[in-house]
């Protein structure tokens, strides 16, 4: 049997920097990853093989970090945990013993319960590449593709799989909008104007029931009783946290959230040698303490250096998961951090709102410069930034990472309103209109 200090379950967003986090930390420690997949995919990156990149080898975590850093990787399915004994038995037969066992298992895609989901040429999201060559191989020749939810997996998903492609594309998503549980709607409809405006056709308020075929897929059946021909169904309607392993080991898992539970520590409840982080651990808000179901890579990485942190001795806290989105659909670029306004007034909020728009370089005249929209909210009572919102140039991926720092921070409209920013033509709008402290300022004038 071999002996390891720390022993990782899970090699992407959650288990390669816990195991590199725990190598910078405790350097004497021995580290050995366990992973099932021969390669390793960027889970965010996916979409991207189909249009983009052109190939699932484009979209690849290298070995290299593992072996940069002294950690040992093991290539096989991990089958059970003995926590009496502290070991791993692998389905090939391979024990590992652990002082520390960190738990990165991810999640799985979300597979819908509707006849026909078993259908040759229905995809999910999943993260194999083998399983990918093969649908970029089929949707390179397909004439019809429904895609089946209109979140960031599938607006993306539509989006690329419409890239250079003489094809019809379909989103089908139940809900009024596409990324409604992402945006306020204002966001949403400019993201489904550029997507309409790529030939994409978009069904709201509509799901599919049925999935119609011999055995390859040839339509698709509305709950309207409408039918899209469809040669390639894609689901891409959310994931589950993977919890099999935890299962079996006995840890608890979260009857909300489906996820393993842990404390602020990423230590699981059951056992103080267990750590868990990632898409397979259950969530809270920063703002309630309550469960929440966002599964975010960020995220993911941000537990994985806090249990790393604490392998040996009690370092870092989790603060709950403030929530920071993105994409970009053709050239427009949208994201959010923290709370959007129909969640800040659903959870009871008095809410400011602040709005600037403003071209993302200066003058507007400068190449590469777009018209980039940045809205604030605030507590009315406190002046404490609750989220925003951004749309418009790929600035708008730093800008709300920038609002996620102030919403961490828990900032006031007045002290965001005196941001101190670096500014340049080429790289940033003016600060004389600079629209996070444009947005803030407006809304400071409000409260007064």
């Amino acid at each position: 049997m071999e002996k390891s200090d720390v022993v990782v379950i899970g090699g992407s967003a959650a288990g390669i920097p816990a195991a590199v986090g725990c190598r910078r930390r405790y350097p004497e420690k021995k580290v050995t990853l366990i992973r099932k997949e021969e390669q390793a995919l960027i889970p965010c990156g996916i979409p991207y093989i189909f249009g983009t990149l052109g190939g699932p080898e484009k979209n690849l975590i290298p070995d290299a970090i593992l072996e940069n850093n002294g950690i040992e990787l093991i290539i096989d399915a991990a089958g059970e945990i003995d926590r009496e004994n502290k070991a791993v038995l692998m389905a090939g037969g391979e024990k590992v013993s652990y002082d520390k066992l960190i738990l990165a298992t991810g999640s799985l895609p979300l597979v819908l319960p509707i006849p026909g989901i078993d259908k040759e040429n229905v995809f999910t999201v999943n993260k194999d590449v083998g399983y990918l060559k093969n649908m970029l191989d089929v949707i390179n020749q397909a004439e019809d593709i429904v895609v089946l939810g209109g979140g960031f997996i599938g607006a993306e998903f539509a989006d690329e799989c419409k890239k250079n492609r003489d094809n019809n594309v379909t989103i089908v998503e139940m809900l009024p909008h596409c990324l409604q549980l992402a945006f306020d709607d204002e966001l949403c409809i400019e993201a489904e104007k550029v997507l309409t405006e790529r030939g994409i056709k978009i069904l709201t308020n509509e799901r599919v029931e049925a999935i119609v075929g011999d055995e390859k897929v040839s339509k698709g059946k509305l709950a309207s009783g409408q039918e899209l021909k469809a040669d390639v169904v894609i689901v891409g309607v959310g994931a589950v946290p993977s919890t099999e392993l935890a299962k079996q080991a006995g840890l608890r898992i979260g009857t909300s959230t489906r996820a393993i539970l842990v404390d602020r520590y990423q230590r699981t409840t059951e056992d103080p040698d267990i750590f868990a982080c990632g898409d397979c651990v259950a969530k809270v808000s920063f703002f309630s303490g309550k469960p929440t179901r966002i599964m975010l890579a960020s995220i993911a990485t941000g537990e994985a250096r806090i249990a790393a942190a604490n392998l040996f001795e009690t370092r870092y806290l989790g603060l709950g998961g403030i929530g920071v989105f993105s994409t970009k659909l053709g050239d427009l670029a949208l994201g959010a951090a923290g709370l959007i306004e129909r969640q800040a007034r659903g959870d009871g909020y008095n809410v400011v709102i602040g709005e600037a728009t403003a071209p993302n370089r200066h003058p507007g005249g400068m190449p590469g410069a777009v018209s980039t929209k940045v809205k604030l909210m605030f507590s009315r009572d406190n002046g404490v930034i609750l989220g925003g919102e951004a749309s418009g140039g790929v600035c708008v991926g730093e800008l709300v990472n920038v609002i996620s720092a102030c919403v961490q921070h828990r900032m006031t409209a007045y002290e965001v309103s005196l941001f101190q920013m670096g500014t340049h033509p080429a790289l940033t709008a003016s600060p004389m209109v600079y629209q996070l402290v444009n947005a803030a300022e407006l809304a400071v004038k409000e409260m007064a």
